[in-house]
């Protein structure tokens, strides 16, 4: 009997971070695809490891009270989902247990307070994705997000995820980058960005398209702009050469708000923004209230993009200094401060924030409260360098990998700061991607 072929039972206890059940066969651990903790299942095992078998859930004998049926017909192959088939409070429920078993298992810390789960939308929530382009015998043209476990793509007609209007246009996208491929255009991929008051679709090509690819193009455009509220730009990214505007070339801005603090936030293709405007604004929120600024604090902003934090920041300290590794960030946060009158409280830096030593920290002076957003590497190089007397007051940090934030917690215990909370952010409704918040304060 081939791996493949040989079907075990199992009963789950608990859940990994990809979203995938967890069972123990003849004391070897077993990851169970489309398995939920409480369940008992008959799985197929699919790949033999040293250390820990992979299996795919063939039928549930007892189903969790917490499992629901998918909602799209996608499901199944598509990978861009993992866990549509919990409901949406147990997968906040799944991905704070993961928080928590990592802070334990990895940093061997834990937070005194369990804060709050942010909830946002579960459906038609996702503000920026990225869709994948294959084209394949007689130039047939598949549109849609990567396979699970496989770089194949699955052609996709509509996606629950994404805004209504987009999800509703995708047959007609595909259709004209079909056309385009056929006049020879070489897509690498396509884009798309939904701010406030415009929608991008942002199309990555090899070589500048024909005249005539240009014009399809255009009539698309001119198309849906008559049928759409929300009006909609094309912008082209032609070999490594960044997104440019195409068509229309004057439109509203690509942006997203922040009303409670008064923010408006421009950005463009390839800048980062969180893909959930709804509970980015949450996220936020908390952050600022959490960190409690106070009147003539300093603080800083460290990863700070777009200025996603530091702007709201800038409402309540003496001054935020927004420190970044890359150039042209720096300077659209610059902008941003700008546009939002917050200019002369904030100073925007570059720097290598994975580099990061004692002289470097010393250099920038002393920080009242200090906010980490590291991507998923982590802020080792920034929490390890931090030192008397430069130790800010009070530190949030807002992850997205509890296996980095655990270890980047315990060094913060380590350096004399108390885990006063942490608890999870639902930024990625549907799938098993963990986001958190947690905050620490220095002890005296």
């Amino acid at each position: 009997m081939s791996v493949e072929d040989e079907l075990r039972t199992a009963d789950v206890v608990s859940i990994d971070y990809e979203g995938r059940g967890i069972a123990r066969l003849d004391g070897k651990t077993v990851f169970i695809k489309g398995a939920l903790p409480s369940e008992k299942v008959v799985c197929r095992i699919t790949q033999r490891k040293k250390q820990f078998d992979e299996a795919v859930v063939e039928k549930v004998l007892v189903p969790s009270p917490e499992r629901v049926k998918p909602f799209c017909r996608y499901f199944d192959t598509c990978g861009g989902c993992a866990l549509q088939h919990a409901s949406d409070e147990a997968q906040v429920a799944y991905k704070q247990r993961v928080m928590e078993e990592q802070l334990l298992r990895i940093g061997k810390v834990f937070p005194e307070q369990i804060l709050p789960p942010i909830y946002g939308f579960s459906r038609h929530y996702r503000s920026r994705c990225r869709l994948a382009v294959r084209v394949g015998k007689e130039n047939q043209l598949t549109l849609g997000f990567q396979a699970k476990k496989s770089h194949d793509v699955v052609d996709v007609g509509s996606c629950i995820v994404l805004p209504k209007h987009i999800s509703k246009s995708l047959h007609d996208v595909k259709m004209v980058l079909q056309f385009m491929v056929n006049l020879k255009t070489l897509i690498t991929f396509i884009e798309f960005l939904d701010g406030d008051n415009l929608t991008v679709l942002n199309i990555s090509v090899k070589q500048r398209p024909s005249e005539k690819s240009l014009s399809v193009l255009k009539t698309f455009t001119d198309e849906i702009n008559r049928q759409n509220g929300k009006k909609w730009q094309v912008w082209l990214q032609i070999g490594n050469n960044p997104s440019e505007p195409f068509y229309p070339s004057r439109m509203p801005d690509l942006d997203y708000s922040l009303p409670e603090f008064d923010v408006v936030m421009p950005y463009r293709p390839g800048d980062f923004t969180q893909n959930n405007p709804h509970t980015n604004a949450l996220m936020v929120s908390r952050a600022v209230k959490l960190l409690d600024i106070r009147p003539g604090e300093r603080v800083a902003d460290l990863f700070c993009g777009l200025g996603n934090f530091s702007l709201p920041l800038a409402r309540y300290a003496a001054q935020v200094v927004g420190i970044e590794g890359a150039d042209y960030l720096v300077k659209r946060a610059v902008e941003n401060a700008k546009r939002n009158r917050c200019s002369s409280n904030t100073q925007f830096l570059k720097a290598d924030l994975f580099e990061i030593t004692e002289k470097d920290i010393a250099a920038w002076g002393k920080f009242d409260k200090m906010l980490l957003d590291p991507p998923r590497s982590g802020a080792f190089a920034v929490v390890n360098a931090l030192h008397a007397p430069y130790l800010p007051q009070r530190i949030v940090y807002i992850s997205c990998n509890p296996g980095t934030f655990a270890r980047d917690a315990a060094v913060l215990v380590g350096k004399g700061y108390s885990f006063k909370g942490a608890g999870i952010m639902n930024l990625f409704a549907q799938t098993a991607h963990v986001e958190s918040i947690g905050w620490f304060e220095l002890q005296h």
